[in-house]
């Protein structure tokens, strides 16, 4: 019985010499468009897909292989005798092995300025159409999405013993491809529809890498990037220097770079178990870093570093006096690598272009749960001023409207219930994720000591009760922001009165879970 092939691919990596080992091995090769073309200017004896269905290829192309003789030689299961006497008799010739790869869907929709319909034509019909009739007939036909299958079917024809596990793993692959590729497309669609909440939801994520364990050591992991590219974020990074990165690096660094994306300025975050221990602005990125450094000396040992300019040799010289994980920042002088390399081998050096890009308007934020998954908009805001409101009979100052602010952008990112205790240009305490809000403002409060005096504090949420005030007042704190909306609200700003403080409600509560 005739041995046929049919090879029609977009990306024509390796498919010219797949083809020819196939023709040494006795295949007929058929092809269409691009490939055939290629195949026959190489020299492989091609045969064109409509001289096989009789039927030239018509509407510019988006009709060429949707043909009975093509989906009939692949679907035809050769153990069935039904099967092969109909196509037998209908003179059709199996297809044993199908290589297909699609129209470039994701490359077409990254170009800037596309159109819709540009991209819709690159919608591929009759690929997906071959490829998902071939991995359901998977135990007859090989079926090729991804060149770097070529290599392996070519050994197991000459060796005569086609492997069922492989052709199941190939079917695999095929439908892997082939609903990430659909995803693509309803994804861009449903982009452009605007629905950011649809009654299903599918995405497509590529792996970067495998990861050494995850959270714990007995844990497996991998770390896997969006197929459609994402600027300005871990998934970009290009790593210089240092070991692999874990689960914990991932998830750490991750923190600390949305917490780096609130400011303009020259700023500095350090992060230890994913909520940040030490944030600082300066007029340049080396001052910038000794406030961070200086606002607990001792979480950040071990901890993740993220820098929004570049790493001088002289910030280097200063980071690497104390073991660091990570440090990430829009670039490192050469200076500054040489002297990671030389003091602290071991840290990791990520390069983030673009780092202080903001989070894409519509992103969705998404955290698993067993059986299901919550999605939800990113916190992407601090609070509209026109909420910012002085309740209590003492004014805040400028300079402590400035620590509000500040400690307001680190609160958004520190686990619930969250307390920030700082002034305008770094942070002094932190309390993080406590059951009670009054725990939060001791842990805080007394990491803060004698810096607390004339500090202002910030709340990631409403007092319940004046409790926290009480204890703010006796550490000297100034001037506190809180979101407002207790019933006990007046508690709070009668306390606030009492004891001299000033508080003022933004309005915009940021509870991190």
């Amino acid at each position: 019985m005739k041995k046929r092939a049919l090879l029609s691919v977009s990306d024509k990596t390796g498919i010219v010499e797949f083809a020819k080992e196939l023709e040494a091995l006795g295949y007929e090769i058929v092809s269409t468009g691009g490939t055939f073309a290629a195949l026959q200017k190489a020299g492989v004896n091609v045969v064109n897909v409509s001289d096989i269905t009789g039927f030239k290829e018509c509407l510019d192309g988006r009709v060429k292989t949707l043909h009975p003789v093509v989906h009939a030689g692949i679907l035809a299961m050769r153990d069935n005798p039904g099967h092969m006497a109909q196509i037998a008799e209908l003179g059709i010739v199996p297809i044993d092995i199908v290589a297909i790869n699609l129209y470039p869907f994701k490359q077409t929709i990254l170009k800037p300025d596309v159109t819709l319909e540009e991209a819709v034509e690159n919608i591929d019909i009759g690929g997906p159409t071959m490829l998902r009739a071939a991995a359901k007939n998977y135990q007859d036909v090989y079926v090729i999405c991804d060149a770097a299958d070529y290599p392996l079917v070519i050994s197991e024809l000459k060796a005569g013993a086609p492997s069922k596990d492989t052709k199941f793993r190939l079917m695999y692959k095929v439908f892997q491809h082939t609903a990430v590729y659909d995803t693509l497309i309803s994804t861009y669609l449903r982009q452009k529809l605007g629905l950011d909440f649809p009654d299903q939801i599918t995405f497509a994520f590529e792996k970067k890498q495998d990861l050494r364990y995850g959270e714990n050591p007995f844990q497996r992991a991998a770390f896997y990037v969006e197929t459609l590219p994402v600027e300005g974020c871990l998934a970009s990074a290009r790593q210089l220097m240092g070991k692999e990165l874990s689960f914990n690096n991932i998830n750490d660094a991750n923190g600390a770079l949305e917490l780096l994306k609130e400011f303009d300025e020259p700023a500095v975050i350090a992060v230890k178990h994913a909520n940040p221990c030490g944030a600082g602005i300066a007029g340049n990125i080396y001052d910038a870093y000794l406030a961070a450094y200086n606002a607990d000396p001792v979480s950040i040992f071990g901890g993740i570093v993220a820098a929004n300019r570049t790493v001088d040799g002289k910030t280097a010289t200063e980071m690497a006096k104390t073991f660091l994980e990570i440090v990430l920042a829009p670039d490192f002088t050469e200076e500054a690598v040489a002297i990671f390399a030389e003091k602290r081998k071991n840290v990791r050096l990520l390069k983030i272009d673009n780092i202080l890009l903001p989070i894409r308007k519509g992103e969705a934020n998404s955290k698993r749960v067993l059986g299901g998954l919550l999605l939800q908009d990113y916190d992407t805001e601090l609070f509209d001023r026109e909420d910012f409101k002085v309740v209590t009979k003492k004014q805040p100052t400028e300079e402590e409207i400035r620590a509000m602010v500040f400690g307001y952008k680190v609160v958004k990112h520190t686990k619930s219930n969250a307390i920030v205790v700082s002034d305008a240009s770094s942070t002094l305490g932190i309390g993080m994720g406590q059951t009670s809000r009054i725990q939060a403002t001791k842990i805080a409060l007394a990491q803060a000591g004698e810096r607390a005096k004339g500090a202002v504090l910030s709340s990631d949420a409403f007092f319940p009760f004046d409790d926290c005030v009480e204890e703010a007042a006796k550490a000297g704190i100034t001037a506190i922001i809180q979101p407002g909306g207790s019933v006990n609200d007046q508690l709070s700003i009668d306390a606030c009165d009492r004891l001299g403080i000033a508080m003022v409600f933004c309005g915009k509560r940021h509870f991190k879970h």
